[in-house]
């Protein structure tokens, strides 16, 4: 008889929703509205809850109000609770570090062709950007996270090499990052993919500083959470409702559902400290406010659950 690989006794879950989750909303959500989310969201028992973007507004338009979100969510911000935001470059970094920000991350990718789209830059050019912000952190006592882009596979290219995953990442880690977070971003990733991903990548970082973040485009992202269970990654991304999508990976689906991932844990036997049924709230509630449903089963299941209750 063989036996299961030991799981993580908790999980350490970052909310991708505020940033990654309504950066391509097509319509402006309001400050109110994105401070609410991280609030209701804090409520749920997210411990690390990515904010927002200090990116263009030209390039980025949702993000333009990324100074006063901050600002007003660190005003009232709660003890133990994180509020990391994404910094592409040292101007970004600068008025991130001016809003008040406490710990940033940047972004490459695996993809030499994701790469030159996304940030108009080569892999390579792209890491040497991120030097004097990781730089500038470590001065500041500012912790950086550095988020790898096409894991599994680019949009452009069709599969990714693990050792280009495994090359980035060990960069990321050698420049300061605390953690490498791992990027499915269209989602094409499987079970055995990213093991295998993953197994290249743990030959130069350690299991304790990876976490992965898996979209939900062909519906493999809670099993690619479970197979990097099996593997030690006890960190994960996840987007509140299944928000978000990418606007350079046609198709692509937003991050697993927070919802999803906690269902998957609680049934694991593995802590989360987060409140289920106050997450489909979360998810309840900004879904409305973004005039759809959720596209989370678990949120859309538990919701079903609830109402044919409230009907008996």
């Amino acid at each position: 008889m063989t036996t299961s690989p030991a799981l993580p006794a908790a999980v350490r879950i970052v909310e991708m929703g505020p940033r990654d989750g309504l950066q391509n909303e097509k319509r402006l959500v309001s400050a109110d509205t994105k401070v609410e989310l991280v609030r209701r969201l804090e409520a749920a028992g997210l411990k690390a809850i990515e904010t927002t973007a200090f990116v263009s507004p030209k390039w980025v338009p949702q993000m333009g109000d990324n100074a006063e979100v901050l600002g007003r969510v660190l005003a009232a911000a709660v003890p133990g609770v994180a509020y990391p935001v994404l910094t592409p470059n040292l101007k970004g970094f600068e008025a991130a570090l001016a809003a008040g920000a406490k710990e940033v991350a940047v972004f490459g990718a695996a993809s030499e062709s994701f790469s030159r789209k996304n940030i108009n830059c080569s892999i390579a050019e792209s890491l040497e950007r991120f030097r004097p912000v990781t730089e500038a952190a470590r001065a500041a006592g500012v912790r950086v996270r550095g988020y790898v882009s096409c894991v599994a596979g680019c949009p452009y290219e069709g599969a990714v090499a693990p050792q280009a995953v495994a090359e980035v990442a060990a960069t990321l880690m050698d420049m300061g990052c605390y953690e490498i977070s791992l990027g499915d971003t269209i989602g094409s990733g499987n079970p055995a993919s990213i093991a295998r991903m993953l197994e290249a990548v743990m030959r130069r970082v350690p299991a304790a500083r990876l976490a992965g973040h898996y979209h939900d485009t062909y519906g493999m992202a809670v099993a690619n959470i479970h197979a990097s269970l099996q593997m030690g990654v006890a960190v994960f991304d996840a987007s509140v409702g299944g928000l978000g999508g990418c606007p350079y990976a046609a198709g692509a689906s937003g991050n697993v559902a927070t919802e999803d991932v906690v269902w998957l844990l609680n049934g694991l036997g593995v802590g989360t400290g987060i409140d289920l049924d106050a997450l489909v709230d979360v998810a309840a509630w900004i879904s409305a406010q973004l005039e759809r449903e959720p596209a989370s089963r678990v949120a859309r299941a538990v919701l079903a659950k609830r109402a044919q209750a409230g009907c008996a």
